[in-house]
């Protein structure tokens, strides 16, 4: 039987382990783990996606995972890889950004008859008794230790808040929470909580005697070691409101070529002998590796028939002869025509800033209908509408119809 360990190392998840036995431990028990998401945000991003396939992967081999949403947690802020403090969030946004988050979960993960939990730690964290948290929770953690952690380190020279000083201590707290009603026996996670899994660990062993595990995965970045998910309009968000599917299967189809296998590796399930065989593909070949990978990302964030139309879009924008149905589309009022064209690019969010589009305008990176435009002051004109339409091009792949209501 298939360890998934093995898999996990293979395919170049794993980053670090707390304990060597974790890759007896993982073949033979089946285990409940968990991994946290704070709703920072009312989507979840694509630095989010690859949590989600070690969490799949695992489900996967028969361990049970729990989807930990941070509700409490969220109401402090994780300063971990931060050089700022992050925005307070009221409840409200909290609670709302919790409900958003929980039906991202479930694309992803099985929760059926009980093959996984979805949990919020805003059902222990906010009732607690300060004191008696402090009593209980506080007394097991040393300041002096707490302070060489790697989360904290950046932020001490700018100043770290008492706030935020506390979320070692409400990640812990989940874990053992998470220990004691479910017999969780391991936290999973981005590299960057590594100081707060082994908080967790140590908090479990003083109060229940009990030794938990943690692993992290690598972060998803690109061959140049910089984050990957960054777009001109921001992060790569898994909500198609957000970032279109069409948007979102071009940005994996434009991947750089050293990247694409690792991709592959981390945000698919083809079987690695065929992400093996597509990594090797070099010149042009590579671009079909780009399209399976860009296919398979999309298939699983926002299902195949969505897939399938992105790809089509793609396909026609370079001449397969596929219809235009699925390119993004721009809606413009009749009072447009005669109006400044960059305001309509920056208004319907071809480009992110008048600044970007007149930089793009002068580096020649925008055409309507193939005729290039030369003048950021120039205006939108009838000409650019056939029956009514018009196609935009940003760079040289990212395409867009402009349509009159």
């Amino acid at each position: 039987m298939p360890n998934v360990y093995n898999t996990l190392v293979e395919r170049g998840y794993i980053k670090q382990t707390t304990h060597e036995e974790i890759k007896d431990i993982l073949e033979k028990e089946k285990i409940t783990f968990y991994i946290g998401f704070d709703p920072t945000a009312d989507s979840l991003h694509v630095g989010h996606f690859i949590a989600l396939m070690f969490m799949a992967h695992m489900q996967r081999e028969g361990h049970r995972p729990i989807a930990l949403v941070g509700g409490g947690t969220a109401m402090v802020g994780d300063p971990s890889g931060r050089t700022d403090m992050r925005k307070m969030l009221t409840k409200e946004d909290i609670e709302h950004n919790v409900s958003q988050i929980k039906k991202q979960l479930e694309r992803f993960i099985d929760f059926s008859d009980g093959k996984a939990l979805l949990v919020n730690n805003a059902d222990w964290l906010l009732n607690l008794n300060y004191v008696d948290f402090l009593r209980e929770i506080g007394s097991c953690f040393s300041v002096n230790k707490m302070l060489t952690a790697e989360c904290f380190k950046q932020r001490l020279e700018k100043g770290l808040s008492f706030l935020e000083f506390n979320y070692m201590l409400m990640q812990g707290y989940d874990f053992l929470e998470l220990n004691r009603k479910y017999n969780c026996a391991m936290e999973l996670g981005g590299d960057d909580q590594w100081s707060n899994m082994l908080a967790g660990i140590d908090l479990v062993r003083r109060k229940e005697s009990k030794q938990v595990y943690a692993m992290t995965c690598t972060l998803l970045t690109n061959s140049e070691g910089k984050k990957m998910g960054k777009t001109a309009k921001g992060a790569l968000w898994l909500d198609p409101e957000k970032t279109s599917p069409y948007d979102f299967y071009q940005y994996w189809r434009n991947v750089n070529d050293s990247d694409v296998e690792k991709c592959l590796s981390l945000l698919t399930f083809v079987p690695m002998e065929e992400v093996k065989r597509l990594g090797a593909l070099k010149d042009a070949e590579i671009n079909e590796a780009k399209k399976v990978l860009a296919f398979e990302v999309t298939k699983l964030v926002h299902g195949e028939d969505e897939a399938k139309k992105a790809q089509n879009a793609a396909e026609a924008l370079f001449g397969s002869g596929n219809n235009l149905d699925n390119v993004p589309t721009v809606m413009v009022d009749d009072s447009s025509i005669g109006g400044l064209l960059l305001d309509i690019l920056v208004e319907g969010k071809i480009v992110p800033s008048k600044s970007e589009g007149r930089r793009l305008i002068q580096q020649g990176g925008i055409s309507i209908n193939d005729e290039l435009i030369k003048d950021a002051k120039a205006l939108l004109e009838d000409r650019f509408f056939n029956d009514g339409e018009g196609l935009v091009r940003r760079g040289k792949k990212k395409f867009y119809k402009i349509k009159i209501k």
